[in-house]
């Protein structure tokens, strides 16, 4: 305990200026320092005994739309480096999302709702791949990797692009579909809301969403070395959280004409496209992942569970 209030004090301050650059005037984190010391502090001794300088540890963190992945990650970054002196490097799945021209593409090929970015298939697997295997080699080479804008759904211009100059010890990988597996064939018969019902009645998209689980993703997957699961009550508080997270992106992006923010209606049917695979996670993940963290419908960690020593 004596070592959490040492880790706390050197790293209280940049973590509370960085939770609060993500408030605005109506929506403040609370027991922000409870969060800290008993959750986030207490992960980052688990990880930090893991690594090993010589190659990047492979951290994934995984959680329903607007879990607050962006937050915990950026946290756990600045715990690592702050306080056990670690070379952090964070990048989410969503960085990797296929150019708009090139899912426009594909659902023009395959199926109109891989339009839609966010299911397994949306993204640059052969790009995530390839940071994986380069991010692992004992020669490392300063590395260039996409960031992705979601006010205009579209990759930024490759100036603001991640520059990656010196290698990892450790590399935290984000996204709401990180570690997700594929489903058996027979519960994908089943329609689960009515987007599918309308738009998918041959089950193209789906099958098409699940094989890719199935085939590159499960590789990706297999490559990270643990796995930390934010795991909200249901998929109901999800949509609550996610409508949230959209009012403060509307917020920010007030002085952008272009920027592609979504109404109410529009977050209800996007998140249509995300509820196939998020159920089977709910259902599933707890069994695999490396540690749960448990969300109350206030959006706080109430309780962790480490599964693997």
């Amino acid at each position: 305990m004596k070592l959490v209030f040492e880790c706390f004090d050197k790293v209280k301050k940049d973590c509370l200026k960085f939770i609060k650059s993500q408030e605005t005037k109506d929506d403040k984190f609370k027991n922000k320092e409870r969060m800290i010391k008993s959750f986030l502090i207490p992960l980052c001794f688990w990880i930090s005994k893991k690594v090993d300088k010589k190659k990047p540890y492979f951290v994934g963190l995984a959680g329903g739309q607007g879990t607050g992945k962006t937050t915990i990650s950026s946290l756990i970054a600045i715990i690592l480096t702050k306080y056990f002196k670690l070379k952090v490097f964070r990048v989410s799945i969503d960085d990797f999302y296929k150019t708009r021209k090139e899912r426009i593409n594909l659902s023009k090929r395959v199926h109109p709702m891989l339009l839609t970015r966010g299911v397994p298939g949306t993204h640059d697997i052969n790009m995530m791949l390839s940071f994986f295997s380069k991010a692992k080699s004992k020669q490392f080479k300063r590395l260039k990797l996409p960031t992705f804008n979601k006010a205009i759904d579209d990759r930024f211009n490759k100036k603001k692009w991640y520059d990656l100059k010196n290698k990892p010890h450790v590399i935290i990988f984000e996204g709401w579909c990180v570690g997700a597996k594929p489903e058996k064939n027979d519960t994908l018969k089943k329609t689960i809301n009515s987007m599918e019902k309308v738009k998918d009645q041959k089950l193209i998209w789906r099958k098409y969403v699940n094989q890719q689980l199935k085939l590159k993703y499960k590789n990706l997957y297999s490559q990270l070395n643990c796995l930390i699961y934010l795991k909200a009550k249901n998929f109901r508080l999800l949509q609550k959280w996610r409508l949230k997270q959209e009012r403060k992106l509307r917020i920010k992006s007030k002085r952008n004409p272009n920027s592609k923010i979504m109404s109410r209606e529009d977050v209800i049917s996007f998140m249509q496209t995300y509820q196939r695979i998020t159920e089977n996670m709910f259902r599933y993940m707890p069994k695999y992942a490396s540690v749960i963290f448990n969300l109350n419908s206030n959006h706080q960690i109430k309780s962790a569970v480490y599964k693997s020593k």
